[in-house]
């Protein structure tokens, strides 16, 4: 990618320090900023497996209807050794963040790590770069409003491991649940469960723990109950059908 970085006289300057003469730096360079796959086929051997593999690629992205979304850089160069072919880099339409994702073909990657010879192609992308895109589109979830059944929360680490398990209890049930292993207040629970429209919390604490009860937050009507840890699953399917 330096390329687009750094103006192309100081890069072909690099590459005469380390003894390359000045006509192949500067057909390398050219080569390297062609975005033709025609004009690449010219200077390449004439059964190079590089641009049947290529003209295939771009065959499938017109048959596909995303020609328009793929565009030819000689200079993409990925820095693992393991692919065996095509590689590609994926960037925003209008061109202003670095690679959201980048990825490639390779074929003999899982054979070794001992499993067998299988084809492969993927990718990686950055979470960070896709945050800015997604900020810059104005379309990043807030993640509010989720609709949750039930929100768990454990009042000390000492009791994480029961809140997991009635989390699991309830998903079971068909419930969909938020499940907190965090050191937060009861206010904030609260305020979470409601801002992302929950309809019920669940608190887990020692007192009620010890009589094998967790506490049950209605959070329309305001009622707390307490309810058996064993009795959760009928607990859920009782409310689903409210």
């Amino acid at each position: 990618d330096k390329l687009e970085k750094v103006p192309l006289d100081a890069i072909q300057g690099e590459l005469e320090e380390l003894g390359l003469d000045r006509s192949v730096v500067e057909k390398l360079t050219s080569v390297l900023t062609n975005k033709s796959i025609e004009s690449i086929g010219a200077v390449l051997p004439p059964d190079s497996e590089a641009v049947k593999q290529l003209t295939q690629l771009f065959k499938l992205c017109e048959a596909y209807g995303i020609q328009d979304w793929v565009l030819f850089d000689a200079s993409v160069v990925r820095g693992l050794a393991y692919y065996t072919g095509i590689v590609f880099e994926a960037f925003d339409r209008k061109g202003v963040l670095r690679a959201i994702a980048g990825g490639g073909r390779y074929d003999k990657l899982l054979e070794t790590f001992g499993g067998e010879p299988t084809p492969a192609a993927g990718f990686g992308f950055g979470d960070a770069v896709i945050v800015e895109l997604l900020k810059e589109r104005d379309v990043l979830p807030s993640f509010e409003g989720s609709g949750f059944d039930t929100v768990v929360f454990a009042m000390n680490e000492s009791l994480y491991g029961v809140a997991i398990e009635v989390a699991s209890k309830l998903r079971a049930s068909g419930q969909t649940v938020d499940l907190i292993l965090e050191n937060k207040k009861p206010k904030w629970v609260f305020k979470h469960a409601s801002r992302n429209e929950a309809k019920y919390c669940v608190i887990v604490a020692a007192d009620e723990y010890e009589n094998g009860e967790v506490s049950v937050k209605d959070l329309a009507l305001g009622e707390q109950t307490p309810v058996k840890i064993d009795a959760l699953s009928e607990w859920a399917e009782n409310v689903s059908r409210q």
